[in-house]
């Protein structure tokens, strides 16, 4: 009985498997695919938590949330951060959201291995300086946050980390 139970999950298993195969070959895969990725409102609220915890440590700084493709959803400017913040910080989120990493990881991978200097410059977007996190939620990237402003990346990174950890 136990054989014959065996066989009949198996013979239903490799149905299923060859009707999904004939789906995708005859072209009834399906036309979209659903993304996950960070609200505007927790987008909002990560960029206003990253500026102020520079703000508490004496940092003027900008801190920018993108999603998923690196398209800004929130960008916040201290009052008397640097102009060039603005980009600064947006070009470390779409890296960390790009390469789904952090910013400082590659920054240091480049370092640590001069045949990928190139990686650099493979898109105008891309700023390879600590600053720029990956948001994840369930082991998915669901965005990027980038700051900048502060005496040094690492600087950047510690207030990126603590606003992730009050908002996220």
């Amino acid at each position: 009985m136990k054989t014959l139970k065996h066989s009949v999950m198996t013979l239903a298993i490799a149905g299923l498997m060859a009707s999904s195969f004939a789906a995708a070959a005859s072209g009834n895969s399906p036309k979209t695919i659903s993304v996950i990725q960070i609200s505007s409102q927790s987008a909002f609220e990560l960029a206003k938590e990253a500026v102020q915890q520079c703000e508490q440590k004496g940092y003027q700084v900008t801190a920018t949330v993108v999603d998923v493709t690196g398209n800004v959803i929130a960008q916040l400017r201290a009052d008397n951060a640097g102009r060039h913040t603005l980009e600064s910080s947006r070009q470390k989120a779409f890296t960390a959201a790009s390469m789904k990493q952090p910013t400082a990881k590659l920054m240091k991978m480049i370092a640590d291995k001069p045949f990928l200097q190139p990686l650099k410059d493979m898109d105008d977007n891309l700023l390879l300086l600590a600053g720029g996190l990956p948001l994840t939620a369930n082991n998915t990237v669901i965005g990027a946050i980038g700051v900048g402003g502060a005496p040094g990346g690492h600087l950047d990174v510690q207030c990126a980390e603590a606003a992730i950890a009050k908002v996220l």
